[in-house]
């Protein structure tokens, strides 16, 4: 079967690879419908994280269940699943308050195994899931071809974007502004407006991305950045500044400008991974009392909260999905992402 590896900086190749195989009675087989390539890929694609050989990668995929392990109770084969990206058991302690991005028995796509391997990456033709009644969510009757965008996004952006929400405490009437354009920032706005946020300012320099996000629901667009951003966003909202903040990009400068475009009182939530050296200044979030709030998005415990909304059309996530490519070419997925030629890339296998 073919999977995309990464071998070192800029170095993504699609090669043949063995069939996953079932091995521990709790893990199934998935062949994929469809994966894509997030923006954290970028960051060991770009060297910003090292890559230690080469070894698959990806972290975000939909697909029809081949086969599973004996133990298995709740997945069946057949089933259309949403894979999150990160693999739990949804059971443990730390997964049943709500946080199963650290369960205690998971672990990540393409990441190093129990054993001492590295397990297998999103982007591929299979993927074998350990801990598979945990980690997946089935999605049963029929999936039209149109829906599955939108249900890839749930493995991650769009639960994401709404993690940023949820942690922000946006609220019926709240003013929003959300930082970063890229497809967690762009689901953040959907969060938002789902949540009940009247006031939505999107920071975006971007002409196709701004458009995007008017129809996801932004209300205001503010292209400035730094204390002119910061200004702008003052002057939409009363001189104060905005209610929430979504931080969706994880580098110093937009966690700066995140904290300073918060009003008095006011919550910061951030999701963006911070690879970009962000800082939190205690002294002026002390002052202002600003609260900051965020982390790791817990996306499988959003799943089926989202999935009515997207399955019905209410919410169009996966609109953030403007190319797609076949599998065989994902090293142009990574370059498009990476040259901001592409929001967000959806590779079929």
């Amino acid at each position: 079967m073919l999977a995309t590896l990464i071998h070192a900086p800029r170095d993504i190749r699609v090669e043949t690879v063995p069939d996953p195989v079932l091995s521990t009675g709790g893990d199934a087989i998935v062949k994929v419908v469809a994966a894509c390539v997030c923006g954290s890929d970028l960051w060991p694609y770009r060297g910003v994280t090292p890559t230690h050989g080469a070894h698959r990668i990806g972290h975000e995929f939909v697909g029809v269940v081949e086969a599973v392990g004996d133990d298995v109770r709740i997945i069946e084969v057949g089933d259309f699943v949403i894979a999150p990206f990160y693999v739990c058991d949804n059971t443990c302690i730390n997964c049943r308050n709500g946080v199963s991005t650290s369960c205690l028995h998971g672990g990540w796509w393409g990441g190093e195994d129990h054993l001492g391997g590295f397990a297998d990456g999103g982007q591929g033709e299979r993927v074998r899931v350990p801990l598979a009644d945990g980690t997946l969510v089935p999605v049963r009757g029929e999936i039209r071809d149109d829906q599955v965008p939108g249900l890839l996004t749930l493995s991650d952006v769009m639960g994401t974007g709404h993690h940023a929400a949820v942690s922000a405490g946006v609220r019926p009437g709240d003013s929003v502004a959300v930082v970063g354009d890229g497809a967690v920032g762009l689901c953040a706005i959907i969060a938002a407006r789902r949540l009940g946020a009247t006031t939505i300012i999107a920071m975006s320099r971007h002409p196709e991305r701004q458009e995007l996000a008017r129809v996801f629901g932004a209300t205001h667009l503010v292209a400035e950045r730094g204390d002119v951003g910061v200004t702008a966003v003052q002057e939409l909202t009363h001189g104060i500044g905005a209610d929430r903040v979504l931080e969706c990009v994880g580098t110093k400068e937009s966690m700066d400008q995140a904290i300073r475009s918060t009003r008095p009182g006011g919550m910061v939530g951030y999701v963006g991974a911070p690879n970009g050296g962000p800082e939190l200044p205690v002294r002026p979030l002390f002052n202002r009392n600003v609260g900051v709030n965020g982390g790791i998005a817990p996306v499988r415990g959003y799943i089926e909260e989202l999935l009515p909304d997207v399955l019905s059309g209410a919410i169009e996530p996966g609109r953030v999905f403007d190319l797609e490519l076949p599998l065989g070419e994902a090293a142009e997925a990574y370059a498009a992402m990476d040259e901001r030629r592409a929001i967000k890339v959806l590779l079929r296998p």
